[in-house]
């Protein structure tokens, strides 16, 4: 699907998606507890159905009723079983570990960038501790986890640790999970605890990561909040937002934070945030704990004046695109000026964009950062692979043009 958008000022409020980290999380915790949980969620993206899939494929009976996601847990798991991940690297790495734990022989497939994203770090603890793993991609696995002593590497990928976070409580013993510094995105593992916590896991953090003890989860019935990642969407081109908490996990809240530093106004008025972006000025951003928000602190800073640096970001080359190129290539497009380093990216913001035409690169965020980029631009902007978005947003063009924006279907692909 290729959009055409026409530059046009946003305005009204928009509900947050629900938070598709969360979700991840919810769901897998609902389908090994005890009696069946009720998760409200507004919606769902490619990524979450994915894990919803796999889920079912692990004997959980899943069904949406009275506006909620009801999961019934596996009691029974299959000896045998093919997990459909998509192109959803959560689900792939949150779902192997649980999977060897319900001792599921097991083959892990997908498509995309799936089988380029990294997945030995985990793979290498879960061959040290009773699991067999194939080589190559699908992966293919055997044997049950056992439980132990685990190290595995804090800046590759917070998702291998909330993947064994997931799994470790299914063991009959306890575990040490030992996490080596540095650790990056540790906002994605406290959201992992906070969903373990509502489901009775227990584990007690240490100081050099977590023991975890054997679990039976519980049935829960919870919401799924908004998600700020997403939000910052709209937050970034003067939209209001609303369903968002103050008070959560989430890394991401610090877009906040980050409008501030860029000079941004904000207000909240019953409930709903936005940002007024009138002469934002240049800001330096450490992107450590927030990789996601990059694309969209990118268009702010092509929207400001001055120089912009965004640094320790160099996980974004191994997401859904070489997030960095894509990011600075989505700017230049533009007619911005943006440039790589090794771990991040200048921007030389000019204090608006002239317009153009932007390669999606299969990337949700790239998308998504090139069309919130149109109310900054002089002319129209064009984006090929827009259907992307459906990864994580899949009504983000139908919010988009209620909330005053002109993108309209050029072609289905």
């Amino acid at each position: 699907m290729d959009i055409r958008i026409t530059p046009a000022a946003l305005c009204g409020c928009v509900t947050a998606p629900p938070s598709k980290s969360a979700a991840h999380r919810a769901f897998i915790c609902a389908a090994l507890a005890d009696g069946e949980s009720r998760i409200k969620t507004d919606g769902m993206s490619e990524d979450t159905a994915a894990t919803v899939r796999c889920l079912e494929a692990a004997g959980a009976v899943i069904s949406r009723r009275d506006g909620a996601v009801n999961v019934a847990p596996i009691k029974n798991p299959p000896s045998k079983a093919v997990f459909d991940c998509g192109e959803s690297g959560s689900t792939l790495r949150f779902m192997l570990p649980v999977a060897a734990a319900l001792g599921i022989e097991a083959e892990f497939t997908g498509g995309g960038k799936l089988p380029e994203r990294p997945i030995e770090p985990l793979l290498e603890a879960m061959r040290t501790h009773g699991v067999s793993v194939g080589s190559g991609f699908p992966i293919k696995i055997s044997g049950r986890l056992t439980p132990g002593r685990y190290e595995i590497a804090g800046n590759v990928s917070s998702q291998f640790i909330t993947g064994l976070l997931l799994a470790l409580p299914l063991c009959q013993d306890k575990s040490e999970l030992k996490i080596l510094p540095p650790v990056e995105s540790k906002p994605y593992i406290d959201i992992t605890i906070s969903v373990l916590e509502k489901f009775g896991a227990s584990l007690v953090k240490n100081e050099d990561g977590f023991i975890v003890y054997p679990s039976r989860f519980h049935a829960a019935d919870l919401t799924v909040e908004g998600d700020w990642s997403n939000a910052a969407f709209w937050l970034a081109c003067g939209a209001g937002v609303r369903g968002l908490d103050a008070d959560s996990a989430q890394g991401d809240k610090r877009i906040i934070e980050i409008l501030k530093c860029f000079g941004a106004k904000i207000t909240e008025d019953n409930g709903c945030i936005r940002a007024s972006m009138e002469n934002v000025h240049s800001a330096d951003i450490d992107a450590a704990d927030i990789p996601d928000l990059v694309p969209i602190i990118s268009v702010i800073a092509s929207a400001a004046r001055g120089k912009t640096v965004i640094y320790n970001a160099s996980r974004l080359r191994l997401k859904e695109s070489d997030r960095l190129k894509t990011t600075a290539a989505m700017i230049n497009s533009l007619g911005g000026s943006a440039r790589e380093t090794g771990d991040g990216l200048v921007i030389e913001g000019s204090g608006g964009l002239r317009g153009g035409e932007v390669d999606g690169g299969g990337d949700h965020r790239i998308v998504m950062s090139a069309a919130a980029a149109s109310v900054f631009c002089d002319s129209e902007v064009v984006i090929r692979g827009a259907q992307a978005v459906a990864k994580s947003y899949p009504d983000f063009f139908e919010k988009f043009n209620r909330l005053g924006g002109k993108a309209n279907v050029m072609q289905l692909r």
